[in-house]
């Protein structure tokens, strides 16, 4: 418990509206009724410096969950201060970072017509400590498609009916790195990928740990199968078991293709989006070949779900 309150201290700050001592006071548009605002008349580049304005920006992405700034230029180092006064920063073990701040990750997609993953996901959930947050700012975009898409898992869960509700109380699921990243590997390859990025368990429903809210937890990328599941009906054969367990698992996964938990960012260049990893999923639609896309994003440290 005493990391998971360490983690949880690193993300905190005090989450209150105080009285505005900028000239102009943002304006908060939201972008669709599960979740998501747009911010307007701000600069991220001095919400890293403004104790103030870092207070109301961090209330509102617990409110909203994911937020939208457009006109931003920010530079590769205030990137790096801003997410650094989220918290403690974390890098990728598969992707490129920017040469002067291996914080930053590259995300650039180019003459790719199939990129590695293109999946509904909570990123790093393989981790034991996913991270908590993400800041991503388009660099090039393309001139049509390649929007993102999050869903409010703390919603989906909200409306799951309650006999499902009481089915997966207690439950956990392994997550695993090797699942997304190790198909086309060979079999030393892959052993190697686990010795690294050992699978991980976490509960099917986490709670989080500033808003107290039930978040369904379980994603198509990482997500492998229930550990510790138990048959509520009498089994015929011992198949039944696997049937039962995978017909809610996949129940489970696909919560997060519902529309009315989902909302939709069209990107141009100077766009930011900051989101909370531990209530939401993202999907990154991959439709724009052969056209590119740009990325910069760094990562925030989580907590251990529980």
């Amino acid at each position: 418990m005493t990391r998971q309150r360490e983690a949880i201290s690193r993300f905190s700050a005090p989450a209150i509206m105080r009285a505005e001592t900028r000239n102009v006071s943002l304006k908060v548009e939201r972008v669709s009724p599960a979740l998501g605002a747009e911010i307007h008349h701000v600069a991220l580049a001095s919400v890293a410096e403004d104790d103030d304005l870092f207070a109301e920006i961090r209330a509102l992405l617990l409110q909203h969950k994911v937020l939208f700034f457009r006109d931003q230029d920010l530079a590769p180092a205030a990137h790096v201060a801003l997410g650094r006064r989220l918290g403690q920063l974390v890098t990728h073990p598969a992707m490129p970072t920017h040469p002067d701040h291996p914080e930053l990750l590259m995300m650039y997609r180019d003459e790719q017509k199939r990129p590695p993953t293109n999946v509904w996901h909570t990123d790093g959930s393989f981790l034991a400590e996913p991270p908590a947050a993400f800041i991503l700012r388009c660099v090039v975009s393309p001139e049509v498609g390649g929007d993102t898409m999050w869903a409010n898992m703390a919603l989906a869960y909200e409306r799951l009916p309650a006999d499902v509700k009481q089915r997966i109380n207690g439950l956990y699921a392994k997550h695993s790195f090797e699942h997304i990243f190790g198909g086309d590997r060979s079999p030393a390859d892959r052993a190697r990928l686990r010795e690294v990025n050992p699978m991980v368990e976490h509960p099917v429903v986490r709670t989080h740990p500033e808003t107290n809210e039930k978040i369904l937890y379980v994603n198509q990328e990482y997500t492998t199968h229930f550990s510790n599941f138990k048959s509520t009906t009498e089994m015929r054969y011992g198949s039944d078991f696997a049937f039962e367990a995978s017909a809610l698992m996949n129940y489970l996964i696909r919560q997060v293709e519902i529309p009315e938990f989902q909302v939709r960012l069209r990107w141009r260049p100077n766009t930011v989006a900051i989101w909370d990893n531990r209530s939401t999923q993202h999907y990154a639609i991959h439709d724009f070949y052969p056209a590119v896309r740009h990325m910069m994003r760094v990562a925030v440290l989580g907590d251990r779900p529980f």
